[in-house]
């Protein structure tokens, strides 16, 4: 391998090519005669006005699976117009944010990760106009859009690896990671129970259910001694860029500016710990990977009215630090927040963490109950075995909770994952909208449809006052109309046994915040209220029982301590303003 140079440097070599508008002549750009297989144009920066309103981002997100999502041409495949057909609907349902899983042309032709062409769309997905159809009717709802960037890796297929592997004297050799050390010699290299270095051509068997790491390559043991080999953190369908490379980092920054310019409100960076590794056992989130996050991210935020959200297991509350990402997804906390809802073995020391989380992490991060990815855990549906009223104590608690809440799409109707399949699939099926498929497709979907989408789909849960789709409208109605939910400090948190409560503060408005994951109703004494404030019903609105007797709302108050015991329900969620 290249000898690594160290964190300053790494921050600097982008640092400069980014103040010099990345097209130093020290670029390693590939010689005039070398034919270009993709576009490598560089892309000015043109800033233009942003219409959604000031911290829109403040809002709730849902995440979506393209493919999944609707489709609208019947060919089985859900498409960035089937997208757009659809937005009255996330209106509707109160999110201010849509994040878009990979919408540019890749190999996989499923997950969209394993990248192509970072600079036009997935053909099964339409067209750079239909793209920019979905940003305009987005922006006349109110509602930004951010997509997938796959900053680390290319797809084995993307022409310049091609042509890296085919010729060790291709300009584009660089591009990659590549040595010609035996295997004996990179024994210590272990990623997740597997090697990082792979021939070209390599194979490795699908992936089992459940599982989210690809297994070791079946022909490593028998390779030829000496043969090259390139690094590829997630297996061999997607080798790793040599983030070193200044040529690398300039087609990444044009490529990112090639997007804001078309409107893009910002970008879910992908897997961003692990851009550079300096060892075998210097691989994870090293400091140059977060020094080149910065730098890109504050080549984004140059727009205004951008959002950066980063993938970063390792350290996810530093990669939210304003110099390197500021917002990470909060890995850990959903685990916290599904153990505390189902109020099983364990349930009290949940709570207490939920309650602790704020305390120790910045109010910036991105919050959910689950993802694309089976590493965070199945479907909310499938971890709740179908158990809808403690669903909604876990809807309730991250969405009322700091943070950006992401949803991820079906969640809101209590979508389930599809068994039997592998990887992450499961988690990766038609959006159920009716109580068949076709309200996906006219055709035959890509993927079986969610084993409860008779039950369990958007058109019934409608007009169902008690679904889980009206209770998550109802919570994102409380977030888009009390900024101090939105955008407020987490102030006085306190876990009693099964009971969460916490206040939300911001520019004099105040909410507190009271859930019951117990099977019994008690009665809780809530210190550090204001003095004498009165508690006025947020959700659900109704009158309001404390210790002393059935009293109504305008009457509760806070004494001069400022302390009130309230009756808590069973499974229940309290909201009130306080006055």
């Amino acid at each position: 391998m290249t000898r690594r140079p160290t964190a300053i440097t790494a921050a600097k070599v982008l640092a400069a090519a980014l103040a010099a508008g990345l097209s130093s002549p020290t670029v390693h750009a590939a010689p005039a005669a070398a034919a270009t297989p993709v576009d490598l144009s560089s892309v000015k920066e043109v800033r233009g006005r942003s219409t959604l309103p000031e911290g829109w981002q403040h809002g709730a997100f849902i995440e979506i699976f393209v493919r999944g999502f609707q489709d609208s041409d019947g060919d089985g495949i859900g498409d960035l117009r089937g997208v757009t057909q659809r937005l009255d609907y996330l209106k509707d349902l109160g999110v201010k944010g849509i994040w878009l899983m990979p919408i540019t042309a890749s190999a996989d032709r499923d997950h969209g990760y394993a990248t192509t062409d970072y600079r036009a769309i997935e053909p099964q997905y339409g067209t750079l106009a239909d793209f920019d159809e979905l940003i305009r009717e987005a922006h006349k709802r109110g509602i930004g859009v951010v997509m997938d960037y796959v900053i680390n890796h290319s797809a084995r297929e993307h022409p310049l690896f091609r042509a890296a592997e085919a010729d060790p004297a291709s300009p584009w050799r660089d591009w990659f990671v590549w040595t010609s050390q035996p295997l004996a010699g990179l024994k210590d290299w272990d990623i997740w129970g597997k090697t990082p270095w792979y021939l070209p051509g390599e194979e490795v068997p699908d992936l089992p259910e459940g599982a989210s790491a690809p297994p070791n390559p079946e022909s490593t043991a028998r390779s030829p001694a000496g043969s090259p080999r390139y690094f590829a953190v997630f297996g061999p369908h997607m080798p790793d860029y040599n983030m070193r490379n200044p040529a690398v980092l300039k087609y990444h920054a044009d490529s990112l500016r090639f997007w804001l310019n078309r409107g893009l409100d910002g970008f879910r960076l992908d897997a961003v710990p692990h851009l550079i590794e300096n060892s075998a056992r210097d691989w994870n989130d090293q400091p140059e990977s977060r020094a080149l996050t910065g730098e890109f991210t504050r080549l984004i935020k140059r727009y205004p009215h951008r959002f950066v959200v980063c993938e970063a297991t390792a350290e996810p509350k530093v990669y939210t630090r304003d110099d390197i990402c500021g917002s990470a997804f909060a890995f850990g906390l959903e685990r916290a927040v599904i153990d505390a809802a189902k109020g099983g073995d364990g349930s009290t020391e949940a709570v207490a963490k939920v309650a602790r989380f704020f305390t120790e992490a910045p109010t910036a991060m991105a919050t959910m109950l689950s993802n694309h990815d089976i590493f965070a855990g199945k479907r909310a549906w499938d971890q709740f075995e179908g158990d809808e009223a403690r669903y909604k104590l876990a809807a309730a608690t991250y969405l009322l909770l700091p943070g950006t809440p992401f949803i991820y799409y079906g969640e809101e109707i209590g979508q389930a994952g599809v068994a039997g399949l592998p990887g992450d699939a499961p988690l990766r099926a038609p959006m159920s909208w009716t109580a068949d498929a076709t309200g996906f497709s006219a055709g035959t979907p890509f993927r079986p449809a969610s084993p409860n989408i008779a039950t369990h789909n958007a058109q019934a849960q409608a007009t169902d006052p008690g679904s889980l789709l009206n209770f998550y409208k109802a919570m994102l109605a409380l977030r888009n109309s009390q900024p101090a939910i939105a955008r407020g400090h987490y102030e006085a948190p306190l876990a009693q046994g099964q009971v969460l409560s916490f206040q939300r503060a911001y520019q004099g408005q105040r909410v507190l915040v009271v859930i019951n994951y117990g099977r019994d109703a008690v009665e809780v004494s809530l210190p550090g209220l204001p003095a004498k404030a009165g508690l006025r019903p947020l959700y659900p609105r109704q009158p309001l029982r404390t210790s002393s007797a059935a009293t109504s709302a305008t009457t509760a108050k806070a004494d001069a301590r400022g302390q009130v015991t309230l009756s808590s329900p069973p499974l229940s969620v309290q909201v009130f303003r306080l006055r």
